[in-house]
């Protein structure tokens, strides 16, 4: 749970930073991206740890649920109910 609280964070803040940089203009969108690479200072870090968060995100996702499976947290309904809805919900929005 805490990883994930990590990964999100990190996820956030890092998404935080290129959307502050970013164009989605079609015409511009391409370019945006090279200059966030190129000109922002640790851009590529920046986007390179976004894109790599995202995966380790869903790795412990996959972690923690797999976890509650070994230790019998499905026992509990409600709690197990609402960590697959969690689960849909983040793989919905992927």
């Amino acid at each position: 749970g805490s990883l994930l609280g990590m990964c999100l964070i990190i996820q956030i803040l890092t998404g935080l930073f290129l959307a502050m940089h970013y164009t989605s203009d079609t015409l511009t969108a391409f370019s945006s991206v090279a200059h966030i690479c190129r000109d922002v200072n640790y851009g590529w870090l920046i986007r390179n740890i976004h894109a790599n968060g995202a995966s380790m995100f869903f790795k412990c996702l996959f972690l923690h649920v797999g976890r509650g499976i070994y230790y019998g947290s499905y026992l509990y309904k409600e709690t197990w109910n609402i960590g697959v809805i969690l689960l849909l919900t983040v793989m919905a929005t992927a």
